[in-house]
């Protein structure tokens, strides 16, 4: 039997290991064979799945790479986790494209399963044993009473009971970072949007919100969430919505009513920033925290995957704006091995640090068909260095920025 073995599934979803067959990978469009250095054991609360209409592959023997029988096996990792390599498969003619998830390579080595994958951050607040409890339906019934005519309350009690998302479940907990939405629409058209995706492409695995929140309903729900929850945070800008810094009045007139009844907390928001002007009203009215979502640092990339209404420059002069008047500023970087890693990326991504000093940047598994993002972004120019490599330049260069994978309370 190979070292690290190939894995396979049947139609029923069962998981078999191919003797003899050493396991595959794919970083970009290339496929490897795995190594011990790219490994972890598979986490505990990794989910395992096989990808429809795509056959698993192996090396023999001889070191040719062969189809396997049965479906490829992917891992989908929790938060915390970088994965370095995608997994490797023959696509079939016609197959439908993948659903949102962060596809990890998995193989079987001395008996149990592992991953290719990075420990990038710890943060218990994050366990998922501490989400989807029993209690939670008891606790959105009583914040329901407790505001019964706030329509976000219902709106997340939807996302924490259907959706599971976390930051909406922590309002019902009244705890950590909980998530407000408050925009219907956006200024961009991601290709792994969340909340909105063509009919031709993915299900999107969240309902958008449908409705305008008045600065009442938010400033009700954010000073009941941050006079009390212990490292209480409250953030614009959530998986259920478009792009918040578009209710920059709603959210501006909402942070000063929320400080004018409590200074505790933190108040952050979740955005593209490429709406400068938004941007700037809300920084103006007292926000603590802003997390970029990002994923290149080249006009000609971040276009490819944002397809926004607004150019990087735009983006960059909203993260001037924020660091220029104490904000705590950190990146969502959405990483996809093969991509984020290549030389002319690193390149464009130590020239912007070395301009926008930001605090922090989280790096975070793009949730996408593997080979619908290579078809859509732009070819390689430069070599592929590979997740680890990255993050060690950046940190060997940047070493006052946090490299990690959550959001901290700040303090």
């Amino acid at each position: 039997m190979a070292k690290i073995t190939a894995l396979y599934a049947d139609e029923n979803g069962e998981i078999f290991f191919a003797a003899g067959m050493a396991a595959a990978a794919r970083i970009g469009g290339g496929t490897v064979r795995l190594t011990e250095d790219m490994l972890i054991p598979l986490p505990d609360a990794a989910d395992l799945m096989f990808l429809p209409e795509r056959s698993a592959v192996g090396y023999d023997k001889s070191g040719n790479l062969t189809t396997l029988p049965g479906r490829a096996v992917s891992a989908v990792l929790p938060a915390g986790y970088t994965r370095l390599m995608l997994p490797a498969f023959q696509k079939q003619k016609g197959a439908s494209v993948l659903p949102l998830f962060g596809y990890t390579a998995v193989a079987l080595r001395k008996g149990k399963m592992y991953a290719a994958a990075l420990y990038t951050d710890r943060n218990d607040k994050w366990d998922p044993m501490k989400y989807n409890t029993r209690a939670l339906k008891r606790y959105v019934r009583e914040l329901k009473k407790k505001f019964p005519g706030n329509r976000l309350v219902p709106h997340l009690a939807h996302c924490s009971l259907e959706w599971h998302c976390c930051t909406a479940q922590n309002l019902f907990y009244h705890r950590w970072e909980a998530g407000i939405p408050v925009s219907p629409v956006c200024n961009a058209n991601c290709l792994g949007c969340i909340s909105l995706q063509p009919a031709e492409c993915c299900p999107s695995p969240q309902s958008r919100i449908t409705f305008r929140p008045t600065a009442e309903e938010v400033t009700e729900l954010a000073v009941y969430h941050l006079s009390e929850a212990p490292d209480a945070i409250i953030s614009f800008g959530q998986g259920c919505e478009g792009e918040p810094s578009l209710a920059a009045d709603v959210i501006a007139e909402s942070i000063r009513s929320i400080r004018a009844q409590t200074g505790r907390g933190q108040i952050n928001i979740n955005t593209n920033a490429g709406f400068t002007d938004g941007i700037q009203k809300i920084v103006d009215a007292g926000l603590d925290t802003m997390r970029v979502s990002i994923i290149s640092a080249r006009e000609e990339s971040y276009q490819a995957y944002y397809r926004a209404g607004y150019p990087l420059e735009n983006v960059k002069a909203s993260i001037r704006y924020a660091l220029a008047h104490g904000v705590y500023v950190s990146l969502n970087l959405l990483y996809f091995p093969g991509f984020n890693d290549r030389e002319e990326e690193l390149a464009a991504w130590e020239a912007f640090f070395h301009g926008l000093p930001v605090q922090m940047v989280q790096i975070r598994n793009l949730n996408l068909d593997p080979d619908f993002f290579l078809g859509t972004m732009l070819p390689a120019k430069g070599r592929t260095l590979g997740a680890k490599p990255f993050i060690h330049a950046l940190r060997e260069s940047f070493p006052a920025i946090t490299i990690g994978s959550f959001s901290h309370f700040v303090k």
